[in-house]
């Protein structure tokens, strides 16, 4: 299977200008306050409307995925939104189909599953790492297009992020993690491998770009040396993908409680284990 008659879409590239300086917590925490309100009227018309999609995320080790994936979900339903971060392949998954164990976790009507790293980890760190051979990536190159046109006409809305960040940020979120016991888990012998192996990575992303930005698929590049920015530009640009109404809510009327039957709940608490009261 191949792509041949596909036209690819050039990747644009907004051109370097000087870094804005961070934003500032009193512009950030009420713009993001409204993206999590637009993200619920989302939600609500996913549910009505039947919506199917998948959100990709792919980017450089500590570039920011896991914050904005973690403001997207933090005020919604995950059984809307599904946060979908799949572990090492298992030896049986190993031979199956590359892309098998993603498939089960597509969505179905009124589900939007963001992918946190996905079928992509082929033609990154599988890549670079060595975990396949050149073949493997070329055939992963040469299919995913079709992979991708597949999943769009079968109905599914599919966006794509690539989360970039500078060699000089990603060593300095390396050193925070380093130093803070709250931020040990997120590191990894291959997240660090990331910095001595920083062009290899560069040329497999150039390729991957080369071959699987698509008109269909098209990739979307999330600059986030300045995470608030990151995360509040992805999120608004998420939202300006889906042409979605205000389901207007329907107040309810919280009902009297029944006096029928009413005795002294709380006495019935007495003599059982209560969490010790230290704040």
């Amino acid at each position: 299977m191949g792509s041949k008659g596909k036209k690819k879409r050039k990747v644009e590239r907004p051109a370097k200008a000087d870094r804005p300086e961070k934003l500032k917590n009193k512009v950030y925490e009420p713009e993001l306050r409204r993206l999590q309100v637009e993200l619920c009227k989302l939600q609500a018309w996913a549910k009505a409307s039947g919506l199917r999609a998948i959100v990709v995320f792919e980017g450089r080790d500590a570039a920011g995925k896991g914050g904005v994936l973690k403001r997207i979900t933090e005020r919604v339903s995950p059984r809307v939104f599904r946060w979908t971060a799949l572990p090492a392949p298992s030896d049986r998954q190993k031979t199956q189909f590359h892309g098998q164990r993603y498939i089960a976790h597509f969505p179905a009507a009124g589900e939007i599953v963001l992918f946190d790293r996905s079928w992509y980890n082929r033609a990154g760190i599988e890549r670079v790492l060595g975990f396949c051979t050149e073949d493997d990536v070329e055939r992963f190159h040469r299919n995913v297009p079709l992979f991708e046109d597949m999943i769009v006409e079968s109905g599914i809305r599919l966006i794509k992020y690539w989360f970039e960040v500078s060699f000089e940020e990603q060593q300095r979120r390396f050193r925070s993690r380093i130093e803070d016991p709250t931020k040990h888990w997120k590191l990894s012998p291959t997240d660090l491998e990331s910095q001595r192996l920083w062009y290899d990575y560069s040329r497999a992303r150039d390729e991957m770009f080369a071959r699987t930005h698509t008109p269909h698929a098209p990739w979307h590049i999330v600059p986030s040396d300045d995470k608030k920015r990151a995360r509040l530009n992805c999120i608004s640009h998420l939202l300006s993908q889906f042409p979605y109404e205000e389901i207007p809510f329907e107040v309810p009327k919280i009902p009297k409680r029944k006096t029928k039957g009413a005795y002294d709940d709380d006495a019935t608490l007495e003599g059982l284990n209560f969490v010790p009261e230290r704040f």
